[in-house]
């Protein structure tokens, strides 16, 4: 039985891709030789309420993708209005972890504060990101925005697990990073979970074979089970990259097809 928030309304919005991504680049100890196709596509997720939309994520920017070879295909803001969503009117946006594609957007939201695990400031502000190997995936113009926001009073430091409003709550995972969290939503469907980066792809939990980017492996395995403790059903689990979420779940109009993903409306399995 739902709160007294109601269900709320989810959706993955797509923004950018990676068209060049091999199957044997998505896994830890995968087939080297399996070149096959397996592309990364982009997501920001927004979560709408009766009273209040949450904003999941900022995504990257132009410069960003151009450096990085990725294919922006439209800014987060530019994402959010196909749902009539303002980016310059959100007043909250929680923060999974702070690399480029999930941060790199942040300066679209002048008016919101960022909740972000504690620890995960620490990991991308600590030793860890004197190494080449961990900080690849971060950009120092990201986390030096995102320090200037603390010292505007503008980020909410949260430490494991918090409930952000009733029927929303934000679950510590690490694996990925030190501070990965993942985001736990009351919709019509049930509880439904947005994994973020704690699963690439259906087939990293699925496999229990982990994205090769990874601060903690054990920490990583450990939490497909706590995403699928947290969700209604494993098929309530929704993926952070996998393009296999457009044809998963329905358009919420169908000019927005390819674009944009009902998560509170029940998948088609065999999608996945």
């Amino acid at each position: 039985m739902m709160n007294s928030a109601g269900p709320y309304e989810v959706y993955a919005i797509k923004y950018a891709t990676y068209q060049q991504r091999a199957r044997r680049d998505n896994f830890i100890s995968h087939d080297p030789h399996d070149t096959s196709p397996m592309p990364l596509d982009y997501f920001v997720w927004a979560v709408v309420g009766a009273q209040k939309t949450y904003i999941v994520d900022t995504g990257f920017a132009a410069r960003v993708a151009e450096r990085r070879g990725r294919v922006l295909i439209r800014t987060v803001t530019e994402a959010l209005r196909t749902l009539n969503i303002d980016a310059g009117r959100i007043e909250d946006v929680i923060v999974t972890h702070l690399h480029y594609d999930h941060i790199g957007g942040f300066e679209q939201f002048p008016q919101a504060r960022f909740m972000l695990q504690e620890r995960e400031m620490r990991f991308a502000t600590g030793p860890h990101m004197c190494s080449a190997t961990m900080n690849q995936a971060f950009e120092a113009d990201h986390i030096a925005g995102m320090v200037h926001r603390v010292f505007e009073g503008r980020v909410d430091f949260i430490d494991g697990t918090r409930e952000v409003a009733p029927g929303l709550s934000v679950h510590l995972i690490g694996g990925h990073t030190l501070g990965l969290q993942v985001v736990r939503v009351a919709t019509r469907r049930g509880w439904v979970v947005l994994a973020s980066d704690a699963s690439h792809f259906y087939d990293n939990m699925n496999q229990a074979a982990p994205f090769p980017i990874v601060h903690n492996v054990g920490d990583m395995i450990r939490g497909y089970e706590t995403l699928r403790a947290l969700a209604e059903t494993p098929d309530h689990v929704v993926p952070g990259h996998d393009p296999l979420v457009l044809e998963a779940y329905p358009a919420p109009r169908d000019d927005l097809k390819g674009i944009v993903a009902r998560l509170d409306a029940d998948p088609s399995n065999a999608a996945k």
